[in-house]
């Protein structure tokens, strides 16, 4: 479990333990399901990271809403944005092994992170890779719930694929922008689970 989760959930179970001591037992069973959700949506599983030197994994559980090409600073990307729902696993990780080149977070709206408006107007932390498969970016956005980004790492980092980078909590959505020279190995409306699916993968 992420150490967040024993912030936000042991003082539920406090509540909860106290009001059940009391035997006023249906709020008590309020507090308890609240604490048992949240210590589920901190909840931090290992993942079986894939060994092909090639692949690209998803930083993020949830469902591909969407797959776009659109054209950022001249050059032509394509965008793979993961959909989080408040029952996935919530936390990030590096899509690629390389250094971590920039880190830039930017103040924004809070619409439903699954509209596509998110990604332009939501708030959002949005931080470069650079390896040996090249440069992948991935954005952080927070959503209708989901009012904090946390981001462990600074710029200058070496990263393994795979490694832990930060979360977004209650609900959210994570965009990467890969070269149109990756070759998609996800479509619209799958599932992916961060460290473990593979978005893509590169030629060498």
């Amino acid at each position: 479990m992420v150490k967040e989760g024993y912030a936000y959930g042991l003082p539920l179970l406090l509540v909860a333990g106290g009001l059940l001591g009391l035997r006023v037992y249906w709020i008590g069973l309020i507090f308890l399901v609240l604490a048992a959700f949240v210590l589920n949506f901190f909840r931090d599983p290992e993942r079986s990271i894939p060994a092909d030197p090639c692949a690209i994994i998803s930083p993020a559980d949830g469902h591909i809403v969407q797959i776009q090409e659109e054209t950022l600073t001249g050059q032509l990307q394509r965008r793979v944005s993961i959909f989080m729902s408040p029952l996935d696993v919530h936390v990030n990780r590096a899509p690629i092994a390389g250094t971590l080149r920039d880190v830039r977070y930017r103040k924004g709206a809070f619409h439903v992170a699954s509209k596509t408006r998110a990604s332009v107007e939501n708030e959002q932390n949005t931080f470069t890779i650079e390896g040996a498969q090249g440069t992948v970016v991935v954005s952080q956005i927070a959503g209708a719930l989901a009012r904090r980004i946390v981001f462990w790492k600074k710029a200058g980092d070496q990263l393994a694929r795979g490694e832990r980078v930060g979360m977004i909590k209650f609900g959210s959505r994570v965009d990467v922008l890969l070269d149109p020279g990756v070759e998609l190995q996800v479509k619209v409306g799958d599932s992916v689970r961060a460290g473990s699916s593979i978005l893509g993968t590169t030629k060498s």
